[in-house]
């Protein structure tokens, strides 16, 4: 069994020896592939959705990821009683599916591989399809992500709430699908209503140069440290979300978190120059985009509260999807898939740089 100290330097390296698989193979890739109609093979992104799945959902019971031990006390209080479905809860269907599995008496280790499944396996669906030809790749880009990692294993309940907004995301055209999939994501962690409101927005409304506007008058607001919005926010969530949003809170570092804006930016000025240099035109990808520009614009005004990572993650999970989405959808720069690769690194490489030199040295 592997050490749970070093769990995560191991799925880093696994995840960097898949990039640097993937990268060298695309970069022999021609532009013409983009407009080439080609059979979706499913079977590479299948096995390397089942690794992950079988890595993190089998992993450990150990308080190296925080709130594992938390759910694990937590299940071992249910653990045989006899409980009945409610509504009067707050995350109503994780809730009850936590509360089933423990009076069931099946093991925990069970409940954490059901929620790693529905995690990687939300990733997974979301990547098929809003990336046919390349959703092994995609999902390989994706868990190289800053966050990915820790919500699969720390921040479970919105980490699945999240995949399951991701594939809401992949079936956007379709109503019916996409609001039963909003509706999921919401019963497993009640946050998602900001990214689920933002949805319906940019449903209807999805003016880039808008949204970005909105984004800068965001971050200006935040830069000059008002905090009207986050106390008004905070009066119209639970008193759960509400300790989130107070500005002091267990010792959280709060301020200004220039480390967070960067990180969030980078999907903000590539989507400006693609849209408006390269003149890349996209519905979906407009649709994403303004997405992602409306839930950050709000963590902006969010962003001294106490776990502003949090309230960050909300439009975070979407940030690897902004990225690379106009690379996979079709020709508008040379060398495209040369350039996909520099912005993949780039992704993966701030991870990294997070992981071993900022936390380690700097922090």
């Amino acid at each position: 069994m592997i050490d749970p100290k070093i769990y995560y330097n191991v799925y880093l390296l696994f995840v960097s020896i898949l990039t640097v698989i993937y990268s060298f193979k695309y970069a022999s890739y021609p532009n013409e592939r983009l407009t080439i109609n080609m059979p979706h093979k499913k079977l590479p992104l299948f096995f390397i959705a089942s690794l992950f799945i079988l890595f993190i959902g089998l992993r450990p019971i150990s308080g190296v990821f925080v709130d594992m031990m938390n759910y694990n006390a937590s299940y071992g209080r249910y653990f045989g009683r006899i409980c009945a479905f409610t509504l009067d809860t707050n995350n109503f269907i994780f809730d009850n599916l936590f509360v089933y599995l423990a009076s069931s008496k099946y093991a925990v280790e069970v409940f954490f591989f059901i929620i790693a499944a529905i995690y990687f396996g939300g990733i997974a669906i979301a990547c098929q399809k809003l990336f046919p030809k390349d959703a092994a790749y995609a999902f390989v880009i994706y868990a190289g992500a800053f966050s990915t990692f820790n919500y699969a294993t720390n921040g479970i309940k919105a980490g699945a709430a999240a995949a399951i907004f991701l594939c809401a995301i992949g079936f956007y055209k379709k109503k019916l699908i996409s609001i039963i999939l909003l509706i999921l994501s919401l019963g497993f962690h009640h946050s998602m209503v900001l990214p689920i409101v933002a949805f319906i927005i940019c449903k209807y409304y999805r003016n880039p140069k808008f949204y970005l506007i909105v984004w800068v008058i965001s971050l200006l607001i935040a830069a000059a440290h008002i905090t009207y919005f986050q106390t008004l926010f905070g009066g119209m969530t639970d008193d759960h979300g509400a300790s989130y949003l107070a500005m002091d809170n267990s010792g959280y570092r709060t301020g200004f978190r220039l480390d967070f804006v960067i990180y969030s930016s980078a999907p903000v000025i590539l989507g400006y120059y693609i849209i408006n240099k390269w003149r890349y035109a996209s519905k979906t990808y407009n649709f994403i985009y303004c997405l992602y520009l409306l839930t950050n614009s709000v963590w902006m005004l969010c962003m001294y509260a106490s776990f502003t990572n949090r309230i960050a993650y909300l439009s975070w999970f979407m940030l690897p999807i902004v990225l690379i989405y106009p690379f996979f959808d079709k020709p508008f720069i040379r060398n495209q898939y040369r350039k996909l690769n520099v912005v993949v690194w780039c992704h993966l490489g701030f991870t990294l740089m997070m992981t071993y030199v900022y936390y380690i040295f700097i922090k």
